[in-house]
């Protein structure tokens, strides 16, 4: 098989797990490690945490971004391998994602910028649960969610965090976001909403001083918020590779069905 040239480049980032570090050890052995800068592509070894990390690392380059699993979670990873991996990334499917864009401004008034690709999520910080007011595109559509905290997550997030309080799973493709409640109070019964990928949403803090709030785009914690907007950054368009097979569209479908 004629080795593609445009993967020649490779650029290896690991996690400091010991399986992560050995793994870096013989690819880089069998392939060489050039820097990110001048790589053709980027391949990550550790888990879900580490291609996280690597994604927000390489959101404006335009690189692809091709994972194997030597960490815990491996949702978003490919199997690990020594063999052929020229042949691999050169056979790969290439998924397209656009991350949301979190403005949350704090209660002295200060604006903090963050990128998740993931999901916006805000939590209660202490024993009382949040008050909070939520808007769409400039208009209210509840003026009191009482709750442990309230999260914004793309497709690609809607496996993660969001399926783990109950929201629904979003297909990578499809061009919406799920709004989902963490642990509602009132109203008890609400499940949260799918908006379009479109949607501005604004979650406005009632008695941040009484209950205060935090704010997280994937890794990024902004204490003591008043206000958080959120928007998808269709400015950006991140490429991730999987093997044939085993796209993201592929393993969302499957973990709808339990599998």
């Amino acid at each position: 098989m004629t080795r593609p040239e445009r993967y020649e480049k490779i650029a290896f980032v690991a996690s400091s797990g010991t399986e992560a570090q050995a793994a870096l050890a013989q690819l880089t052995a069998l392939y060489g490690n050039c820097d990110a800068a001048d790589a053709d592509v980027v391949v990550a070894l550790g888990g879900d945490g580490l291609m996280l990390q690597t994604l927000h690392a390489n959101m404006r380059s335009g690189k692809p971004i091709y994972g194997m699993h030597r960490g815990t979670v491996g949702f978003l990873m490919n199997e690990y391998s020594t063999h052929n991996l020229r042949e691999r990334l050169a056979a790969s499917r290439e998924s397209l994602i656009s991350p949301l864009l979190m403005r949350a401004t704090d209660i002295h008034g200060a604006v903090h910028l963050h990128h998740a690709i993931n999901e916006v999520a805000l939590f209660r910080q202490t024993y009382q649960a949040a008050r909070l007011r939520i808007l769409i595109d400039e208009h209210e559509r509840m003026p009191e969610l009482i709750a442990d905290g309230i999260l914004v997550a793309t497709p690609a997030g809607s496996t993660a965090y969001n399926l783990s309080v109950q929201g629904p799973i979003v297909p990578i493709n499809a061009a919406l976001l799920a709004l989902t409640p963490i642990s509602a109070f009132r109203p008890r019964r609400w499940r949260g909403a799918l908006l379009p990928n479109s949607a501005f949403v604004v979650i406005e803090v009632l008695e941040e001083a009484k209950r205060p709030v935090a704010a997280v785009a994937d890794h990024d914690e902004v204490r003591d918020v008043g206000r958080v907007e959120v928007l998808t950054d269709k400015t950006i368009s991140i490429r991730m590779l999987f093997d044939p097979g085993h796209s993201l569209e592929e393993r969302i479908l499957r973990e709808q069905f339990g599998y």
